[in-house]
């Protein structure tokens, strides 16, 4: 159901508030204090809501913003938000101010799903936070235990390769988002929990998929509750609420399991400690500086299994998605790998990366395009000064990366083009874009992703050898031009219809 219709469905509670006895000493007060941007005008009570798109939000933002400037302020709701669509503005968002706004906003969705908020990714920033990073980072996420689990990554790469060479000789249309999700999810399991398949834990893979692809939705769906608090009784009208909880029933379900493996006393201990095994133990001894519960652990589960398997899936299907569209990029890429690496050798190894810059700048070229996340939230916890505005706490602010991404003062009047050669430019020329916060897909300051380099070494491996065995065409009966760019949103902006694609074997 759509926001308007949720506004429709409330609009006598609406007005009677509206009518309520308001303390306008109080209000005034508030509003003397502070000096927020210019953004376009509200409407009593709902505010701007009416004017953003739930399904694109991150597009009609941008759209306002061109009208506002770089920084603007909205109201949805009762929620006093503002959206930076400038690398100026990220820049100060993110790195300047990062300490006041490196908290998250609770959400219904995000709360119930995240244990009440003790995951990584929507915890309060504190002690809690830095220990479960620091965890993850060291155990998972620093360079060397990356690079030291790359056979897990060049197994699961080969598997897919298996099926895509199957289609290829039966003449069937590869479902390439499909496998992605299933890929990526093995490798995170993998990785990070020690879990050999989805089978071994109750799971079928379009089970998993379906799973992710609803916790995703409850992440960013109108909850009334998020906007309106006195009406988040709304909330269990239109049965979001029951929604809600069914898809954490089965999101626990998983976690629980990924958990008692690890808790099992006669399970096979490995040489190295996966991230599970460590919580586990810290769980168990009492050594960190903070109680651990099993829904801690839980809760980081969720995290790893959801963030990761994401944005590496939705990294790939959009990738393969704008070399389709775009088939000189795709010759040139494919050529570039099956120079670097030879017809006899038969697969593309981790060393073979380095040596593919063009590869490379496709990948971040579609980054810049669609980023996994086109909206970064925080909320602010003090006062703080963004772009000569003073700011006051419980703010929430968005960084708008798509916006940036497509920014013609920073890429050009072809911003809006699939051009991967823009970041192979000449040194002291456009070389350096995307180093800094003319594009951030991950983020930056204290939330930045932990896991970009385990995500960009699952994306570059599996693209380079998709490219280097099979030449790829569109199904019978479609053109190139055929090939839609709508997008579901979630936390990760996933491409909304399956990219399914005929594989024609090289090797």
């Amino acid at each position: 159901m759509s926001p308007l219709l949720y506004l429709l469905l409330a609009l006598p509670i609406i007005i009677s508030l509206l009518f309520r006895p308001r303390n306008h000493k109080k209000t005034n007060a508030t509003s003397s204090h502070y000096c927020l941007p210019p953004g376009p005008p509200c409407l009593p009570f709902i505010g701007n809501l009416l004017q953003i798109d739930g399904s694109n939000p991150h597009i009609s933002l941008r759209q306002l913003s061109r009208v506002y400037g770089p920084l603007m302020s909205l109201r949805l709701g009762r929620v006093r938000v503002l959206v930076a669509s400038s690398a100026k503005m990220a820049e100060e968002v993110l790195k300047t101010h990062d300490l006041a706004l490196c908290t998250r906003p609770p959400r219904a969705g995000q709360q119930k799903l995240s244990y009440n908020g003790i995951d990584l990714a929507f915890s309060p920033f504190g002690v809690y936070w830095r220990e479960m990073r620091k965890t993850c980072i060291v155990h998972l996420f620093n360079s060397n235990r990356v690079q030291s689990l790359a056979p897990i990554r060049a197994q699961e790469v080969r598997k897919v390769m298996e099926k895509v060479s199957k289609s290829s000789f039966e003449s069937k249309p590869f479902n390439l988002s499909d496998a992605m999700v299933s890929l990526a999810g093995m490798i995170v399991c993998r990785m990070a929990f020690d879990k050999g398949s989805y089978e071994e834990v109750g799971e079928e893979g379009s089970r998993v998929q379906g799973l992710i692809n609803e916790t995703q939705a409850m992440f960013t769906s109108f909850f009334f509750s998020n906007h309106f608090p006195l009406l988040g009784f709304v909330d269990s009208l239109t049965g979001l609420n029951r929604r809600l909880d069914k898809t954490f029933e089965e999101l626990d379900h998983f976690c629980q399991e990924t958990v008692d493996e690890h808790l099992n006393p006669n399970r096979v201990k490995h040489e190295h400690e996966d991230v599970l095994d460590v919580l586990v133990r810290t769980m168990n001894d009492g050594s960190s500086r903070f109680q651990l519960t099993v829904d801690h652990v839980k809760a980081i589960v969720m995290n790893l299994f959801i963030a990761g398997t994401d944005t590496a899936a939705a990294a790939l299907v959009w990738t393969m998605t704008y070399l389709m569209k775009n088939p000189k990029a795709m010759k040139k890429a494919q050529e570039e790998v099956r120079q670097v690496v030879g017809r006899d050798k038969g697969f593309v190894d981790e060393q073979d990366i380095n040596q593919l810059p063009y590869l490379k700048a496709v990948v971040k070229e579609t980054m810049r395009l669609q980023p996994p996340a086109p909206l970064l939230i925080r909320e602010s916890n003090e006062d703080c000064i963004l772009g000569g505005y003073t700011i006051p706490p419980k703010t929430v602010v968005h960084v708008n990366v798509y916006a940036i991404g497509r920014d013609q003062e920073i890429w050009g009047d072809d911003s809006e083009e699939f051009r991967p050669e823009r970041f192979m430019e000449k040194p002291g020329d456009d070389s350096k874009k995307g180093l800094d916060f003319d594009m951030v897909p991950f983020g930056g300051g204290r939330r930045m992703c932990p896991g970009m380099h385990m995500g960009l070494a699952i994306v570059h491996l599996t693209l380079a050898n998709l490219l280097y065995g099979f030449d790829w065409e569109m199904p019978s009966g479609m053109e190139r031009q055929d090939l839609d760019m709508e997008v579901i949103l979630g936390l990760t902006m996933h491409k909304k219809n399956a990219l399914c694609l005929m594989a024609r074997k090289y090797l």
